[in-house]
């Protein structure tokens, strides 16, 4: 088996940078940017903080819609892990939704030149969710690079987890030729871990050629 699978990046420091509302206050250092998005309530602060090793890093709540800003966290001094605000659902109502997604917008017409990937998030209990479809529609519409993750994968049998991953990827073979890398994912069992972290670090490899 390729030794690709047993080197695992190792999560030397994770550190919070900044959190702001302002993409014009994002950092100019130039490092790779990984932003990390889903529905309110996918999980994913509990996913960053089982993918960097950290218990804390990112704050979890019961409340959807805690994410609200713009969170950078620098990985071993050598990229960024961007936490971007969860779409669907704010506490506030329509006028809370639509700061909220003008928020996602700049950052991500604002920042192509630093956010090397995308990883969509998905609660894999669900059927597909018109806001998901539409994101990731929008996404690959304007040439954004992205992965999709499936996660919660403990809350269902291997066989319903299947069942709902082919229906989501009939869906979106719909409207695609292709589709993007998927990932199935759990925080509590820390299962995907090794493999988002070598995607991403393949990329990176990539990047200093």
């Amino acid at each position: 088996m390729d030794s690709y699978f047993y080197n695992v990046m190792d999560i030397k420091n994770a550190v919070f940078v900044v959190g702001n509302t302002d993409v014009g206050k994002c950092p100019r250092d130039g490092f790779p940017e990984y932003a990390f998005i889903g529905r309110s309530n996918v999980g994913k602060s509990s996913l960053i903080n089982m993918l960097t090793g950290q218990k804390g890093l990112a704050l979890t709540s019961s409340i959807p819609g805690k994410t609200q800003l713009i969170n950078y966290f620098l990985i071993n001094n050598e990229w960024y892990l961007v936490d971007l605000p969860g779409y669907g659902y704010a506490q506030g109502g329509k006028q809370k939704r639509r700061t909220l997604q003008r928020i996602i917008d700049n950052y991500l017409c604002q920042r192509k030149k630093e956010l090397t990937c995308i990883f969509v998030l998905i609660d894999c209990r669900h059927n597909p969710q018109k806001n998901d479809t539409e994101f990731i529609q929008q996404l690959g519409g304007n040439g954004f690079p992205f992965v999709i993750v499936f996660t919660k994968i403990d809350k269902l049998s291997n066989k319903s987890l299947k069942e709902n991953i082919d229906v989501y990827q009939s869906t979106l073979l719909k409207n695609w030729e292709e589709l993007p890398s998927i990932f199935v994912t759990s925080s509590e069992r820390k299962i995907g871990r090794d493999e988002i972290l070598n995607y991403i670090e393949e990329i990176n490899k990539t990047l200093q050629l």
